[in-house]
């Protein structure tokens, strides 16, 4: 018997009501009461170990609670609120029961004490995020829940190869922070990684978040990739490659988001980039920057799930997500862009938004360890997320050009759980104290100084300048219809057309090689025949004096050899 409820159990709990409840509004409510629940618990549970269970010598630490995994549950549980709010209307009870489970597995991650456990947890956010994709119900959606699973099952592998390579070296499956320097912190540093969206593992993320459904993708923006930050706060802390590695996620998703015409593949390139900044603070791993991965993670989940919500409420009204088919959106839809407008404003920092209350955190925290080409790059970073979510999202879809739709406003559910969102979002930026007071350490840090509101401002205005230049001179990349490649296309098309062009040369080398044997075989029996044949050749008949003198031939040669 567990001294406290595992808070993952209730989500468990949860769906196992869910899926005999009879009515879809019933299964929405509780839906609904479950993440608050969950939140009251770990709002009110000490700091200390707990739900520890002994397994074949080891103990598992199911729930381990500290200032680090309290505000990651405490997010989790208000993005499992929010996401359940906004699918109020779905009818499929597989949707409900997938976010039921993988919001509980999610927040049983961040509880793990151990490695295991962790592994367990990890693997089921695999499996039960991946409905939400397979629930859009198209072939594209199947190949592309195919291709995620198989990245996060990978990644689950190589966690607990890591973790067994670890035990076999500590005696340990203590889930604590470790170094670089052995194959199992690798491994284990490379799982956490790969669901973390580190360049040249991020594809899965641009591939399958868009491909959801349209309340899927709000509840997939949330967890898994954040449950990656947490892992590599609690487990690689200081380690000084995160540092280059977060630079580049900064950086690169910049320039697809930009001639991205999907404007939800444009989102899932944003959290791309916002990920970046929070790798970067774990890697300097001071308590200024933790403090700063912690709140920009609490910050980031509410105003991308905003940014989706919105960008969702107008492909639910219209079908379609491309900017190429949208814009002029806000004559009819006038809630919905002012709820886009507040989480862009929030993702680009603007001052009195929560982006700009946690992102200088890590900024700041890059500037006092003397990074400063770091610090250049998320500066410039920074500047580039307010082109392409700041400005990009609500000006192709609600402002531009007008495409002539006029579909009906987001329903009554949709905006309630976006204006919930767009409070959360200009409360934190007005008033960060509450949020500082839940982070890992002392906070001892003034957001609005002279100082950062003015270099902040000048920032923004210059990227807005920008925009509006590159527009005017036609230098902005217009929004067509297009497929960008990514380097996903490696391993989607080179490389099986590779094995396939490999296979084709392989049949037609064997083909070949089975004629050449037949023909040579077939040579050999015709020659085999003609000189051992009853006909001719060696077995034909010969006359007895012919055959005494090759008896007396052989035997002359079987003396000289026994002689010498």
């Amino acid at each position: 018997m567990f001294d406290i409820f595992p808070t993952a159990f209730i989500f468990f709990a949860g769906a196992l009501l869910v899926a005999i409840a009879p009515g879809h509004r019933l299964r929405s409510a509780i839906a609904l009461l479950i993440p608050v629940i969950a939140a009251w618990q770990v709002y009110n549970i000490p700091e200390g170990v707990f739900a520890r269970a002994e397994i074949f010598g080891q103990t598992l630490e199911m729930m381990r609670v500290d200032k680090l995994s309290r505000v990651f549950a405490l997010i989790f549980c208000i993005a499992a609120f929010l996401g359940n709010l906004y699918a109020w209307h779905v009818r499929d009870r597989v949707q409900q029961l997938a976010a039921l489970f993988y919001s509980g597995s999610a927040l049983g991650a961040v509880f793990a004490g151990d490695l295991i456990t962790l592994f367990f947890y990890w693997e089921g956010t695999a499996i039960a995020s991946v409905f939400l994709i397979w629930a859009r119900g198209t072939i594209g959606a199947y190949n592309t829940g195919l291709r995620y699973l198989i990245i996060q099952i990978m990644s689950g592998v190589i966690l607990l190869s890591g973790a067994a390579l670890l035990w076999r070296e500590t005696g340990s499956i203590a889930f604590d922070k470790m170094t670089l320097g052995s194959l199992g912190t690798w491994l284990i540093f490379i799982s956490f990684g790969m669901k973390c969206a580190f360049p040249l593992m991020h594809n899965w993320l641009q591939d399958s978040y868009p491909a959801a459904t349209v309340t899927g993708t709000v509840i997939l923006s949330a967890f898994t990739t954040k449950l990656a930050v947490y892992a590599l706060a609690r487990g690689f802390a200081g380690t000084e490659i995160l540092i280059y590695i977060g630079a580049i996620m900064t950086l690169f998703p910049i320039f697809f988001a930009e001639i991205e015409n999907d404007l939800r593949r444009v989102l899932a390139y944003s959290l791309n980039n916002q990920l970046g900044f929070m790798v970067v603070g774990v890697g300097i791993g001071t308590e200024m920057a933790l403090n700063g991965t912690a709140s920009h993670a609490f910050a980031h989940i509410l105003y991308k799930a905003l940014l989706f919500m919105s960008v969702g409420a107008v492909l639910f009204r219209t079908g379609t997500s491309k900017a190429s088919e949208l814009g002029g959106l806000c004559r009819t839809m006038p809630k919905t862009a002012i709820f886009c407008l507040i989480g862009a404003a929030s993702i680009s920092a603007f001052p009195l938004f929560s982006g700009f209350v946690t992102k200088s955190l890590i900024v700041d925290a890059t500037a006092e360890n003397h990074y400063t080409l770091i610090w250049a790059v998320l500066v410039f970073a920074s500047a580039g997320v307010l082109s392409h979510s700041g400005i990009k999202i609500p000006y192709f879809t609600f402002f531009g050009h007008d495409s002539g739709l006029r579909p009906k406003e987001a329903p009554l559910h949709m905006l309630l759980a976006m204006g919930i969102t767009a409070f959360l979002c200009i409360y934190i930026g007005v008033n960060p104290d509450p949020l500082y007071t839940l982070l890992p350490y002392e906070v001892e840090y003034h957001p609005y100084t002279m100082n950062h509101v003015v270099a902040q401002l000048q920032l923004l205005c210059f990227a807005l300048l920008a925009f509006v230049i590159l527009m005017k001179t036609g230098l902005h990349p217009p929004e067509v219809r297009s497929i960008n490649l990514d380097t996903d296309w490696i391993y989607r098309r080179i490389l099986p057309d590779i094995v396939m062009s490999f296979g084709r040369g392989l049949g037609a080398v064997w083909t070949s090689a089975g004629q050449s044997a037949g023909m040579f075989f077939g040579d050999l029996y015709k020659w085999l025949e003609k000189v051992l044949g009853p006909e001719t050749g060696v077995s034909g008949v010969r006359p007895v004096g012919t055959m005494t003198l090759w008896v007396s031939v052989l035997l002359s040669i079987s003396l000289v050899i026994v002689y010498l």
